[in-house]
């Protein structure tokens, strides 16, 4: 008889793990991508610059310290940080979906029947009392095996819904350090335009004065003067625009870094700044590998494909294992008394739903769908990651050719001002001239500070979109 109930549970515990080798849903592989061997326009290298810690990449001093600050206030970094938290206690949940739960109980009852019914009566006539006491001290285990893999995807899921928001956050922390870049940058820009706009009003205002001059000598018109101080006034009203942009790019600044509004202190200037000689891209399906946003919505796809799995193993039969034990005596003297009030049960059964098989249908067939949506949503992520940057590679290829052409224009303009206030004095040249080609030095300088800016912003934008910034 020993020998026959030992056989039987070995017989029970291998149909069990037999069971539990039985799972449902497919394990995650990696949909195919379509990825050139290289970027355009770069050759092969293993090295790209998204390796670089972002200190390393930004070696301006005062936008560390940006960087710094708004990586230590930045709010929606602290709550992409909190989703983390978040995401972290669910991983812990589903680890301990494995293991049985257990629930202790004590209880302690009186029943007082009517003496006038037959319980009553059968209680005074037997056992010479007139009411029914019960004391009960137990703990119930209940345990579900995971014959078909549900458990297990359950926590596959969690763990990826965790790196996630984990990735989620290093996206965040990208775009900010993109964002902080590209603000001081546009920030150092105001300040060359205002530099260019207070040199172009003095430079109007003596040239007002010397047509003024010429007039009172007779050899211009009232006209040349209005003119001249036309062109005083446009430089003039430049001045309060860009320092209106000048305090709205600072305030913008102070918010991203969680801080009040306020003024920004530099100590750089735009032509100070520079431009790195080299800036290796790497691989694309390296890129994509390394680049936050792109690895959360792979990570998206992970448990998208799991909570497939979870879905499907619904509609097949749970086995579950549930125990009891404890004490129990219906006099609290005798509560304790061992063996005599120990009590035990062990069952097992398998749970099929049958009414909820079109809902638990519908959820599986509503999971697929989502799992093809987050293949799609990867594969796109994927496409514009590589249009990112591609454009980025264009416009430091582009703006290359256009800094060298705004050099030398604004060179031949301040050139051809000079000589136009030359040959003013002299009367070889008209007001007009000396009025057209102070503005358009005005208007080179200004586009020559932009074009900088773009340059150090297409760096920025070339090191976000491979994915540097977190480090």
């Amino acid at each position: 008889m020993q020998r026959k109930y030992i056989g039987l549970s070995f017989i029970s515990f291998f149909i069990v793990v037999g069971l539990a080798a039985c799972r449902v849903g497919r394990d995650y592989k990696r949909p195919a991508l379509v990825l050139p061997d290289q970027f355009a326009g770069t050759a092969p290298s293993d090295s790209s610059i998204a390796g670089l810690e972002w200190k390393k990449f930004f070696t301006d001093t005062t936008l560390q310290g940006l960087i710094s600050r708004a990586l230590a206030g930045n709010y929606d970094l602290q709550l992409a940080l909190k989703r983390i938290e978040t995401a972290d206690a669910y991983v812990k949940q589903a680890k301990v979906g494995w293991l049985p739960s257990v629930n202790l109980q004590a209880s302690a009852s009186t029943s007082i029947p009517s003496k006038n019914s037959l319980n009553g009566t059968s209680l005074n006539t037997f056992l010479g009392t007139s009411h029914i006491e019960d004391y009960s001290l137990g703990a119930g285990l209940s345990w579900e095996i995971d014959v078909w893999g549900k458990i297990r995807r359950q926590k596959e899921a969690a763990l990826a819904s965790y790196l996630q928001t984990y990735e989620g956050a290093r996206a965040v922390q990208t775009g900010l350090v993109a964002d902080i870049a590209n603000s001081y940058y546009n920030l150092l820009m105001l300040d060359e335009q205002l530099k260019i706009a207070h040199r172009n009003v003095a430079l109007s205002d003596t040239i007002v004065q010397m047509i003024r001059l010429q007039k009172t000598a007779g050899e211009v018109t009232e006209l040349a003067v209005q003119q001249a101080v036309a062109q005083l006034q446009t430089a003039a009203l430049l001045v309060p625009q860009l320092e209106q942009a000048q305090a709205i790019q600072e305030n913008a600044i102070r918010i991203l870094a969680g801080e009040l509004p306020g003024g920004v202190a530099r100590s750089t200037e735009l032509n100070a700044v520079v431009l790195h000689d080299s800036l290796p891209t790497g691989i694309p399906a390296a890129m994509v590998s390394r680049r936050p946003d792109v690895r959360a919505a792979e990570m998206a796809l992970v448990a998208a494909n799991a909570n497939a799995g979870v879905a499907q193993a619904s509609m097949y039969p749970t086995l579950n294992i549930t125990a009891s034990g404890g004490v129990n005596a219906f006099k609290a003297s005798q509560w304790f008394t061992l063996p005599a009030s120990l009590f035990g049960t062990v069952a097992g059964g398998l749970t099929q739903p049958l009414f909820q098989h079109r809902q638990l249908k519908t959820q599986l067939e509503v999971a697929k769908i989502q799992r093809e949506e987050a293949v799609i949503s990867f594969r796109q992520l994927a496409l514009n990651a590589i249009g990112d940057v591609s454009d980025a590679l264009i416009k430091l290829d582009k703006l290359k050719t256009q800094q060298k052409i705004a050099t030398d224009q604004v060179n031949t303009l301040l050139l051809a001002t000079s000589q136009a206030q030359m040959l003013f004095r002299s009367g070889m040249a008209n007001y007009l001239e000396v009025i057209t080609a102070q503005g358009k030095s005005l208007q080179a300088g200004l586009t020559q500070a932009d074009i900088t800016r773009q340059q150090l912003s297409a760096s920025v934008e070339l090191y976000r979109s491979l994915g540097g910034g977190y480090q």
